[in-house]
């Protein structure tokens, strides 16, 4: 082919979280139908640095951006690269491909078809055997023997009709009974010796399989689609096929022993006896404690969440662990290595959603029903981009039972948006001054600056199985709170973990007496064997019963075929009269555009949005079951980069919560609450604004 020539130049490639990326330089050897590098044009002439076979590649455009690519070998060996510019990346990914696909129909030509080869170890011998020893070039693919299949040249692909999808269908059927077989070849090695179980090429085999069978399914579900398109005509225009919930019941076969087994810790840190030592909660006073707000400061704390410190040399890890997990496992009770928890618990990242007061204290001076429930949706909006820190998905740590995180913001009053106007564009300079007088309650009363709104928030976890965590923020000046429960449901999803949060979060806007029911979006982590990242996907309902207004939001996520990453679209309504009063569109972590109902049109970029630092008390003044002073020495670890030693603070208080459930099942103690009650299926804030504004005003009505 004329396009069959030697390419060459300087790529990015992404080496590890640590380094980062780096200029290489790259050759593609067509004839040898390898892709390889070196450090830089001038060591052309030495060993390269690293040498892909470009038969059975993928070369997939990345989603990220116009310039990255990724290359993965058909040994699981994956490059990610990144070219100057769109054009660049073109030119690599079509010759690239036109290589891949000439050396790949190769073997095809000189392997028999995949029926008639076995994926049975047998015909290799024993684990003892010389045929077991791989050379050192000899990786797991061909060890096993995966053929290439390739349609013949110069024909034109037919048109599938049912028999042959029913053909296909038996030909998948055959693939998961040879996956089968695979798996269960993995688990009957020893594990020691040349070639054993954990081998990390048979890791990955196993790890990839599964979800390798779950999108077979998905492609022969579009191809269904396709067929179902040419009996009643194309597509139309736009239309996307996204990936289904996995329908192929694999078998359970996917245990490897025993858990990973730790060895008995001697001469244990201060730190870890410490957290042995804390009294079982219940012993504890569970009194609720009145946080003063003037004992807070403005948090200095920065962790920045840029990378995933030392996921390349913990590789193994978790190809380990996504071989022991099957589709749609739930994922409560798996515990997941430390080196993927951020530095903060889930207590703290609801908090973090908060970190728009003045937009969220804005919501109540809507001067009508419309106003405040677009105002709601603004904010609602704005609140997930600094919800996550980073692009990179990691984890949070899971709040022990009865952890508490506090903390609260202030924020100047000319700072919040006035009466008219949207809350991004109409800023108001001076004091709001609203023309209801608010009562508080004669505790309350005194603690607020005139100069500032405050903002105090709360959260509990208030159940371990199943793992529920309760959250309260109010601003007593302006007469508005809102309480939620958030229930995390997560489950494996092959090459990604999604979670569910299951629950329901109420804005009270005691001003209006109007109260706004609200759900949270589902959250998936993908790509988990290679740079984890994070998209919201599902619809999210907001209600105000009272006026009669909706908002449906839906955060879409990224399709099989065609659309973009993190878009999120959504409308408001009069439901009455069904008339839409406000449409949205764009990126939840980006630009976000709203269209209102007198054809106004405003985009808002949520990186440029200001920021307003919340306050927490020091350390010394925390309680022991306050977040950061409960997870302390686990995030002091994690800063020092000593994976190991937050591993062991983990597991101390992860012990520790176990040994405290046993003794309250053995002596039928039940669990006690400290700031949330329960109430039907939710829990409630034992202290809510709705109650004690209702109280002082019933009082002040007594006297009067």
């Amino acid at each position: 082919s004329d396009h069959m020539e030697n390419i060459y130049g300087y790529l990015m490639k992404y080496t590890n979280l640590v380094t980062g990326w780096q200029y290489r330089f790259f050759v593609l050897n067509n004839d040898a139908g390898l892709l390889e590098y070196f450090v830089n044009e001038q060591s052309r002439h030495l060993k390269p640095r690293g040498t892909l076979q470009l038969a059975g590649a993928v070369i997939s455009p990345s989603d990220e951006d116009s310039h990255t690519f990724t290359v993965n070998a058909a040994s699981g060996e994956q490059y990610k690269l990144r070219a100057t510019d769109a054009k660049e990346r073109q030119h690599w990914v079509s010759r690239l491909q036109i290589c891949t696909q000439h050396h790949t129909e190769a073997i095809g030509k000189n392997n028999p078809p995949l029926k008639s080869r076995s994926f049975s170890l047998a015909s290799q011998g024993s684990a003892n055997s010389p045929g077991v020893q791989r050379r050192p070039s000899q990786n797991a693919v061909s060890f096993f023997g995966v053929g290439h299949h390739r349609l013949p040249t110069g024909k034109r692909v037919p048109i599938m009709q049912p028999d042959h999808l029913v053909d296909v269908r038996e030909m998948m059927s055959q693939a998961e009974g040879q996956q089968r077989d695979l798996i269960r070849s993995i688990e009957c090695l020893p594990v020691s010796g040349h070639l054993t179980s954990l081998d990390q090429d048979l890791l990955m085999l196993k790890a990839t399989s599964m979800a390798t069978m779950n999108c077979l399914n998905d492609c022969f579900h579009i191809l269904q689609l396709q067929h179902a398109s040419q009996q009643k005509g194309s597509l139309p225009a736009g239309t996307t096929i996204s990936w289904l919930e996995p329908k192929i019941s694999l078998a359970n076969h996917f245990k490897n022993g025993a858990a990973q087994n730790f060895p008995a810790e001697i001469n244990k840190p201060a730190s870890v006896r410490e957290e042995q030592s804390i009294a079982e909660p219940c012993q504890l006073t569970r009194e609720p404690e009145e946080i003063n707000p003037d004992e807070e400061l403005e948090d200095i704390c920065d962790d920045k969440e840029d990378d995933l410190g030392a996921v390349e040399e913990q590789r193994s890890v978790i190809l380990h662990l996504l071989s022991q997990l099957k589709l749609g496992m739930d994922l409560t009770r798996v515990v997941l290595p430390t080196f993927i928890l951020e530095k903060r618990s889930l207590l703290e990242m609801y908090a973090d959603f908060m970190s728009h007061p003045d937009l969220f204290v804005a919501i109540t001076n809507g001067s009508s029903p419309e106003e405040r429930m677009i105002r709601f949706v603004e904010y609602y909006l704005t609140s997930f981009h600094e919800g996550r820190k980073g692009a990179i998905a990691k984890k949070p740590y899971n709040p022990i039972i009865g952890e508490t995180f506090h903390c609260s913001w202030r924020m100047p009053k000319s700072d919040v948006a006035a009466d008219a106007g949207t809350m991004f564009f109409a800023h108001s300079h001076s004091a709001h001054s609203p023309s209801e007088q608010v009562t508080l309650p004669k505790d309350l009363e005194g603690q607020a600056d005139p100069d500032y709104y405050t903002v105090k928030f709360v959260a509990e976890q208030v159940s371990h199985h199943p793992p529920v965590s309760g959250f309260y923020a109010e601003c007593v000046e302006r007469k508005m709170c809102v309480n939620a429960h958030v229930w995390t449901k997560s489950k494996f999803l092959g090459m990604s973990i999604g979670v569910t949060m299951v629950g329901e979060g109420i804005l009270h806007l005691l001003e209006h007496g109007e109260e706004y029911t609200f759900s949270l979006p589902c959250a998936y982590a993908r790509s988990i064997l290679t740079v984890p990242w994070v998209e919201l996907g599902g619809k999210v309902n907001i209600n105000c019963a009272k006026t009669g207004y909706s908002a449906s939001i839906n955060f879409h996520t990224k399709p099989f075929y065609g659309g973009k990453l993190h878009r999120v679209t959504g409308e408001v309504k009069q439901n009455v009269t069904n008339m839409v009063v406000c449409r949205v569109q764009g990126e939840w972590n980006s630009v976000l555009e709203f269209t209102y109902s007198n054809g106004e049109t405003k985009y808002v970029d949520l990186t440029k949005l200001s920021v307003t630092r919340k306050r927490v008390r020091p350390l010394e003044k925390q309680g022991p079951f306050e977040s950061r002073r409960l997870w302390q020495h686990v995030t002091e670890s994690l800063r020092d980069g000593d994976i190991d030693k937050a591993t062991e603070h983990k597991r101390a208080l992860e012990e520790r919560q176990r040994n405290e459930e046993r003794l309250r099942a053995e002596t039928e103690t039940p669990w006690c609450t400290k700031y949330f009650l329960k109430d039907g299926d939710g829990w409630v804030y034992h202290k809510p604004l709705w109650k004690t504004t209702s109280a002082a005003q019933t009082q002040q009505t007594d006297s009067n």
